[in-house]
């Protein structure tokens, strides 16, 4: 009889505690969505196309510089075809360094931007799950840590229509 009380007892607290209001987001749903996001993909998409364009006119200006020194090479002595040829080279490795340094630029502020922009949203998840007396919020994405979820679960459509709102009203205060 103790036994069974004892039972019956374990399985009321195990019950009671199972309280806890959960749900989950799509957490690439929810960041591709994000007003605020696609604004700085298409900055950063802009710039990217911008530091192309650039670069190509200086690759262009150099591949001149190389066609010239081919149509003056024949007339050229032993050591003026060789200080020409090193002059090239050495244009041609700053030109691959400055690429390689403007393109880690623009790479390094866009990961950053985006790190700032992650960690809003989770802050925001975090506050509206406070406000909304949730004891979980998960994220789920393409590798599928949620396998299933009770119907009604999902609230990424309201966290992003609240969070695209807050970007909303900031953009109209400025």
């Amino acid at each position: 009889m103790k036994k069974m009380i004892m039972l019956f007892a374990l399985g009321t607290i195990f019950v009671s505690c199972n309280n806890d209001k959960t749900a989950y987001v799509d957490t690439t749903r929810l960041i591709q969505e994000y007003s605020e996001m696609k604004d700085v993909e298409a900055k950063f998409t802009t710039r990217s196309e911008q530091l192309k364009k650039e670069l190509d006119s200086v690759a262009r200006g150099f591949q001149q510089e190389v066609l010239e020194f081919r149509e003056n090479e024949a007339t050229m002595s032993q050591a003026e075809k060789e200080a020409a040829q090193t002059e090239l080279m050495q244009k041609q490795q700053m030109l691959q360094q400055q690429q390689q340094m403007r393109s880690g630029q623009l790479r390094q502020e866009s990961d950053e931007v985006i790190d700032s922009l992650i960690t809003k949203v989770k802050d925001f998840v975090k506050a509206y799950g406070e406000e909304n007396d949730y004891t979980y919020i998960f994220g789920s994405n393409e590798t599928a840590n949620i396998m299933y979820a009770k119907e009604g679960l999902d609230i990424t459509e309201e966290v992003l229509e609240e969070l695209n709102a807050g970007v909303k009203e900031e953009t109209s205060a400025e």
